[in-house]
């Protein structure tokens, strides 16, 4: 018997720190949990007409929303539209405008129906060491992929503040480069590290009209944009982001919708994403006290495995430099 209360005292002291650790984040963990309804609200794509835009327009038309896909390209948009209306017996509304052009995007924002989710998924990237690069090719990037961001925000908030009392959503989509500087992303990933901090001062501003801010990190993923990239993309660089794999644009699109509808800030897409989410948690919010958890405990593990990650790629850049020397 007074072996069997040892035991249970120990026992209760082994769980007592990481039961009470739950119990602090249960209490402290903010913004608190929400979940964001997908059907019968309208949600609204830019970049729609394609790649991970038209997945995450077919995904979220299947699930019996209103859909609206924004691009710039009116032949591409009727394609998409046309490829959803049979595929899921859902009508889309399109609107033909360039991210970079504020007027026109506000323009299209005004036509459309009051947005409940907003998916800023526009993006382009050209490859290459920023020695080579020219500056045309960095302000696109940055244009495009940030400065678009803002504006298709900006052009949208007013009418979202508005809206009814069912939470909303505002989602960008990032990439793992937007979490992790790699070889010949130097532009790219400036414009996707600049996401986060729009995201994370954004969600505080509109925290109180029930605006929820989602931000998802895809790998590589099988889209035509993948495809052409692959022509120009350095060599080093191939190496060190082939370490993640690669994904389907609809395997995205369901996790992104995953991440959306639960409200989560940090929408990782597979394992390495998870690792790297956990890795670079920093100081953004959290609604899940679970997840938390992990990422107070896991810290520094997943810190050592991500040191081991450039252990690994910067050996394979001073390799890769030193055979080119020697050739």
């Amino acid at each position: 018997m007074a072996y069997f209360n040892l035991s249970f005292l120990a026992l209760l002291l082994l769980l007592l720190p990481p039961l009470a650790l739950l119990l602090i984040l249960y209490l402290i963990v903010r913004p608190r949990p929400v979940k964001i309804p997908i059907k019968n609200r309208h949600v609204f794509i830019t970049g729609g007409s394609s790649g991970i835009g038209l997945a995450l327009a077919h995904q979220a038309a299947s699930e019996g929303a209103r859909v609206s896909i924004l691009a710039r390209s009116i032949d591409k948009l009727e394609e998409a539209k046309k490829y959803i209306q049979l595929s899921t017996g859902i009508d889309v509304s399109i609107f033909s405008a360039d991210v970079r052009d504020y007027d026109a995007v506000s323009k299209a924002v005004e036509e459309a129906d009051p947005i409940d989710v907003l998916i800023v998924n526009q993006g382009v990237f050209v490859p290459e060491e920023l020695e080579k690069q020219g500056l045309d090719e960095v302000k696109f990037m940055v244009d495009v992929n940030l400065i678009g961001s803002f504006n298709m925000i900006k052009a949208a908030l007013p009418k979202m503040k508005k809206g009814d009392s069912i939470p909303r959503s505002i989602a960008l989509m990032s990439s793992q480069a937007g979490q992790v500087g790699i070889y010949g992303y130097t532009a790219y990933s400036a414009s996707k590290f600049g996401l986060r901090g729009l995201a994370e001062a954004l969600q505080q501003e509109v925290i109180s009209h029930d605006i929820h801010v989602s931000l998802i990190f895809p790998p590589d993923t099988d889209t035509p944009g993948l495809t052409e990239e692959m022509k120009k993309r350095p060599q080093l660089s191939r190496i060190i982001a082939e370490s993640s794999g690669m994904m389907k644009a609809e395997e995205v699109a369901k996790k992104a919708f995953k991440g959306i509808k639960s409200a989560a800030f940090i929408v990782p897409c597979n394992l390495e994403g998870a690792l790297l989410s956990i890795a670079t948690a920093g100081m953004s919010p959290q609604r899940s006290f679970v997840m938390a958890f992990v990422e107070v405990v896991a810290a520094g593990l997943v810190r050592l495995v991500a040191l081991f990650f450039q252990w690994n790629w910067y050996n394979g850049i001073h390799t890769w430099h030193a055979q080119n020397k020697r050739a």
